[in-house]
């Protein structure tokens, strides 16, 4: 081993004679510890960190599961089924160079992770699964640093930080990719003289009527794409504008890629009818389009691919020589402490997290929507019925108000005792457009008061205008953000505060418009944060 490093550490062209003969003192450090120390170049770090992982991986096994939920059951992640094992092969491909490097505590590895248990706490809060998703991968991230050192850190870091694509992420983009894919199709029909309509997400041509729905906005394809673009300017390049290039092209051709597929898609069924089309989609471009756009989009960086295949992938006499790595490992730990300390860090974050998770406001027994003036409650008629969806909410109540206008307005309010898992006023699939619900979303729609505007569409087409607003702890605005932020302040500080979220909404007609109906609501019903207030004391 002692011949080894110093075999290597004489390979490095950029280390000079005086270098060899003059190391510097954290050099030094480690080279000698690699002598004195059997245990710390051995198989105990190394089962130690196996140990870690597994015992994270245990203690928030109910993220782990969701996450692994998502890679199995939905299309959009299922290329993360491959990470795993890109992840090994990516291990194995270095280490040969990591048998040469000893491994050592580092306590500021034990500050990171502390930082990624305190995100995870924070979106435990808020409800936010994205957030502790994240956290939990950097959690095994930080880990490693705390109980194999800075210097495998260095060797192993592509791996680490590739990781992060075991998170499933992307869904938030769906909306501006539904739209940037509505517009290329309205370009490309254009330009074949087909004629057609859009509205929103909707699209009318002769042939028919067409939404860019969520599974049509070319997420899946897109993300994907990404963790394959990252891994090719990493295995195939080494030069950054030359990865810089080639991330951009995997950023761009997928969503261009997918505006063609939905024109195709239209264009032939103005040719084959709807049906054949749907089928033809699902066949061909689902399994058949997206691997030939792969393939050229490889082809096409192919020439530019600069890293030999036998050029290593890490440079262990680089590593050893490199002054900042020397400086970063003389903050040692003892493993053995580094790993009850990562232990004490978990179970107390976790500890937090479940005292607040417990916290819930005194809510009256029963609540009921107040009398406005100039307006009446009526009975809502027939037609394609719209019902949010505010799931864990402990009261909700759904009503139809008009005026001698003409104006109609329904009103969605729920009120919660404290926010959670199963009970996000603002988490995904909650609010004016529940799934499954024949109702789509179709565009954002001009605020009100404040409030967030969305122009929802059902057959027909129906029209439909809503604002959202939330309330809590003297609080009143539309962004989900700043709801989670505020719900996080209270669950730090373990106070219980209620949580409400009013949506008015009304159909959106040539000759009835929706918003001066919704704003003659709100100019009736006063100041909504006090208006909100009197609903949820039950006054």
């Amino acid at each position: 081993m002692i011949a080894g490093l110093a075999a290597v550490r004489l390979e490095n062209p950029s280390v000079g004679p005086a270098a060899r003969h003059l190391p510097t003192r954290g050099e030094d450090h480690v080279s000698s510890l690699a002598v004195r120390d059997g245990a710390a170049t051995g198989v105990v770090p190394w089962v130690m960190l196996g140990l870690c992982w597994l015992g994270l991986i245990g203690l928030f096994h109910a993220d782990w599961a969701a996450m692994a939920g998502q890679w199995w059951d939905s299309s959009t992640y299922n290329h993360i089924l491959l990470v795993p094992a890109i992840l090994a092969w990516l291990v194995s491909m270095r280490w040969p160079a990591l048998r040469q490097i000893a491994p050592q505590g580092w306590w500021p590895g034990l500050v990171l992770f502390a930082g990624a248990a305190f995100l995870w706490m924070l979106g435990d809060f808020a409800g936010f699964s994205l957030v502790t998703q994240t956290a939990c991968v950097v959690m095994l991230q930080a880990s490693f640093l705390a109980i194999i050192g800075p210097r495998l850190g260095a060797a192993l870091l592509f791996p680490l930080a590739y990781m992060l694509f075991l998170v499933p992420f992307g869904d938030e983009l769906i909306p501006l990719l539904q739209i940037v894919t509505a517009r290329i199709v309205m370009v490309l029909l254009h330009l074949v003289g087909i004629p057609a309509a859009l509205d929103g997400v909707f699209i009318t041509t002769p042939a028919g009527y067409f939404k860019v729905a969520e599974a049509c906005s070319g997420v899946k394809f897109l993300i994907a794409m990404v963790a394959y673009g990252v891994l090719v300017c990493q295995v195939c390049f080494r030069r950054w504008p030359r990865r810089a290039t080639f991330m951009a092209m995997a950023l761009i051709v997928p969503i261009l890629a997918n505006g063609v597929r939905a024109w195709g898609t239209i264009v032939i069924a103005g040719w084959r009818g709807i049906q054949f089309a749907a089928g033809f989609d699902h066949v061909f471009y689902g399994w058949v389009f997206f691997a030939v756009v792969m393939a050229l989009t490889m082809l096409a960086g192919w020439p530019f691919f600069d890293r030999a295949r036998d050029d290593p992938p890490v440079s262990v006499a680089a590593i050893l020589a490199d002054r900042r790595l020397a400086w970063a490992a003389g903050a040692r730990v003892g493993q053995g402490l580094a790993l009850g300390v990562l232990a004490a860090l978990a179970l107390a974050f976790v500890g937090w997290g479940a005292a607040a998770g417990r916290l819930a406001a005194p809510l009256p027994a029963r609540i009921d929507l107040p009398a406005v003036p100039g307006w009446h409650r009526v009975a809502a008629p027939g037609g394609w019925p719209w019902q949010p969806r505010h799931g864990g909410a402990d009261h909700r109540l759904l009503g139809r108000y008009a005026d001698d206008a003409g104006h109609v307005v329904d009103v969605s309010f729920a009120l919660y005792a404290g926010q959670g898992d199963g009970r996000e006023a603002g988490g995904f699939g909650e609010g004016a457009v529940p799934p499954g619900s024949g109702w789509a979303w179709e565009k954002p729609a001009p605020s009100i008061a404040g409030g967030k505007g969305d122009m929802l569409q059902a057959p027909g087409p129906v029209h439909r205008l809503a604002i959202t607003w939330y309330r809590t702890d003297g609080w009143l605005g539309s962004s989900n953000m700043a709801l989670k932020l505020w719900n996080i302040a209270d669950r730090l500080l373990l106070r219980a505060q209620p949580t409400a979220t009013l949506i008015l909404s009304s159909e959106d007609n040539a000759g009835a418009p929706a918003a001066p109906a919704l704003a003659a609501f709100v100019a009736a019903t006063g100041p909504l944060d006090r208006w909100i207030d009197t609903v949820s004391r039950g006054q």
